[in-house]
């Protein structure tokens, strides 16, 4: 017996080359997706788009034919296939890669990172799932909605999507004047003070290391030339973009 004959068994030639190319096209959309993640040096890049949105197809493609063998020429359920639901292993796909997504979200003090590339695997494997269906139409359209959304959202940001956190600290020799200064400059940038931490030093002056939401925008010149103006500041460093 040929391979060919072995493979024409359950599904014929033409069909698994069907099944190929829906692997492929989820591949390729995939990376479409991926490619704007890995852009922004994001944790999870081309590679794993493309994993996940490849083995949701092939998931799918399962799903939907792997069972054809429990029923008989007949039509007729063969032995012990009653109430067979092979859509359940589709269903999977979602929780699955939602424990995946759960890993790429972490939270780094006031700041959580990872939102939107998780969204983002979790739309590429719903493609991937249409794509193994055979719903090419939704699943490529689909691809570029999510990765224009992406592209766009990045150059016109709106709310809480146009700002960055960051810390400042600092060491002021009058605390009063610094402080003053400060929430003047925070209501004029439209920033937000989400923490800050006061240690009084023993020559009287004060340590501050504050955590603030901002936009992005705004420099390290920026604030630098804000502590000049102040006056007396010693110790300074930032973290933007944490």
């Amino acid at each position: 017996m040929t391979f060919a004959e072995i493979l024409a068994r359950q599904f014929s030639l033409s069909q698994y080359a069907e099944f190929f190319i829906r692997v492929l096209i989820a591949c390729v959309c995939g990376a479409a997706i991926g490619f704007e993640r890995s852009k922004r040096l994001k944790e999870a890049g081309i590679r794993t788009h493309i994993i996940v949105c490849c083995a949701a197809a092939l998931t799918m493609i399962v799903s939907k034919y792997g069972f054809a063998d429990l029923v008989g020429p007949d039509g007729a359920g063969m032995y012990g296939t009653k109430g067979t639901d092979p859509a359940r292993l589709a269903a999977q796909i979602i929780g699955g890669v939602s424990f995946l997504g759960a890993g790429i979200i972490f939270r780094n003090g006031n700041s959580i990172k990872g939102l939107t590339t998780a969204a983002g695997i979790w739309a590429t494997a719903g493609i991937g799932l249409a794509i193994g269906a055979g719903m090419y139409v939704i699943g490529i359209f689909t691809t570029a909605v999510v990765a224009a959304i992406q592209i766009l959202m990045h150059k016109f940001t709106i709310g809480v999507d146009s700002m960055v956190v960051g810390r400042m600290h600092c060491v002021v020799s009058n605390s009063a004047e610094f402080r003053k200064a400060l929430n003047e400059y925070v209501d004029e940038h439209g920033m937000q003070i989400l923490e800050v931490k006061i240690d009084m030093m023993e020559d009287g002056s004060a340590a501050y290391d504050l955590t603030l939401r901002m936009r992005h925008d705004v420099t390290v010149n920026d604030l630098s030339e804000f502590l000049e103006s102040v006056g007396d500041v010693r110790d300074v460093s930032f973290e933007l973009g944490i």
